[in-house]
């Protein structure tokens, strides 16, 4: 669990370090713009920015009833983010897994991957498909209601 908190933590830490200079030199407004930038690129890789993570076999069980794909991912990962920030509003409809935190889904990804934990892996009525353009993958979901 602690790996998916290790870059958020290090940005914070670089963040209150490169704030460090302009404070010390007596421009505040200057430190704390750095210090924002970096607590928000914190923020944007950590778990936080994901909708909440379930186990691969209980997403897995999931799709099966109601036909949604199920999303393999871990922080820190730029296409992740990509995927997630495009999806809008509609993430929130998908089974999203964090690798990271279950290894029975780093286990699935693996096997679909040639033994890599490629990131994010879209599965897709038992198929996957790694790194997905992410407006078809918002075109696979079932209407709203």
């Amino acid at each position: 669990m602690m790996r998916a908190w290790t870059l958020p933590i290090l940005l914070v830490l670089c963040g209150s370090v490169v704030a460090a200079g302009p404070i010390l030199a007596g421009l505040a407004w200057e430190s704390t713009a750095i210090l924002v930038v970096f607590v928000l690129l914190a923020g944007m890789h950590s778990p936080l920015a994901f909708p909440r993570s379930i186990g691969a076999l209980e997403a897995q069980r999931r799709s099966a009833v109601d036909g949604r794909p199920v999303v393999f991912w871990r922080s820190g990962c730029a296409y992740c983010l990509r995927l997630r920030y495009r999806l809008g509003r509609h993430a929130r409809r998908l089974h999203w897994v964090d690798i990271w935190r279950d290894p029975a889904g780093a286990a699935v990804v693996r096997a679909a991957n040639d033994g890599n934990e490629t990131v994010p892996t879209v599965v897709v009525a038992g198929r996957p498909h790694v790194n997905p353009d992410p407006r078809w993958v918002r075109d696979l979901l079932p209407p709203s209601t």
